[in-house]
């Protein structure tokens, strides 16, 4: 009897835990196919006849397509270097003894503790002082910068879970130490590399303070500032504003799904060491 009730207990968790997750976006998504009558009558309802005609006044209400490609160049750019540059500190830190490894280490770590937004003003003003003030490229170092412990963190603690005897065979063939990491390393982390690379991808997809300050007007800004910057034009609007909170949101969950496999693996490997 105690089985019963402790999966049923199970049952209900999960149960409990799917629908806070799903049901806000799938409010939304119902709420976004609304028009504004349905919507101001009954936020819970269904709607009558799918209005698809929402998503299509949200395009024409703010320029979402120039947004949208301003995300991809930062997120997929910022994704990349970030990925690539710090995989190769994190490899120099998992497996090579120096003085100064641990004060690496510990601020690394630190850098998982400071608020973003302490850093707003000073960032901001070296910016301006630089030139760099509204531009992609800007956009795209600071995500790069800011993901830098995250990434690192993870990387290492995978690559403390392989055997080194990998690596010393390698040596023995000849390998060199870059040869080693590119050829024999990087193929068996790719876990690793997954899960550092979507957490990369959705800080930079949704991050909002950064993109807020550092830019202006409509050139380089990203998808995440479309609801605000044009909140005064949906206000009378609200199933073309819920549609364009669906299309800003359906990226980051794609690009999660298909990589969900990678993120559990990487994050369950990286927890046994390190």
């Amino acid at each position: 009897m105690l089985k019963y009730i402790n999966k049923f207990l199970i049952f209900l968790f999960i149960t409990f835990i799917i629908v806070i997750s799903l049901g806000p976006f799938l409010w939304v998504v119902i709420s976004s196919l609304k028009t504004n009558v349905e919507i101001m009558s009954g936020s819970f309802g269904m709607p009558k006849v799918l209005k698809l005609s929402n998503y299509a006044t949200a395009f024409k209400l703010a320029p979402l397509t120039k947004f949208y490609l301003n995300s991809i160049i930062v997120a997929v750019s910022a994704t990349i270097l970030n990925v690539s540059l710090f995989s190769m500190a994190a490899y120099v830190l998992a497996r090579t003894t120096f003085k100064a490894k641990n004060i690496f280490r510990v601020m690394f770590s630190i850098g998982l503790l400071i608020p973003g937004a302490s850093l707003l003003q000073p960032l901001y003003m070296t910016i301006k002082q630089t030139g760099m003030y509204d531009s992609l490229l800007t956009l795209i170092i600071v995500y790069v910068a800011f993901g830098l412990p995250t990434t690192v963190y993870i990387i290492t603690s995978y690559f403390s879970t392989l055997p080194r005897e990998l690596e010393e065979s390698a040596y023995i063939d000849g390998a060199g130490f870059f040869t080693t990491f590119i050829k024999i390393i990087v193929p068996l982390a790719k876990p690793a590399f997954g899960t550092a690379a979507v957490l990369e991808f959705l800080l930079c997809w949704n991050e909002f303070q950064f993109a807020l300050t550092l830019t202006t007007g409509n050139k380089n800004r990203t998808i995440p500032l479309a609801l605000y910057y044009f909140k005064s034009q949906f206000a009378s609007d609200y199933g073309a504003m819920f549609a364009a909170t669906v299309l800003v949101t359906i990226p980051s969950i794609i690009v999660y799904i298909i990589l969900q496999e990678q993120v559990v693996s990487g994050l369950t490997a990286g927890a046994v060491k390190g």
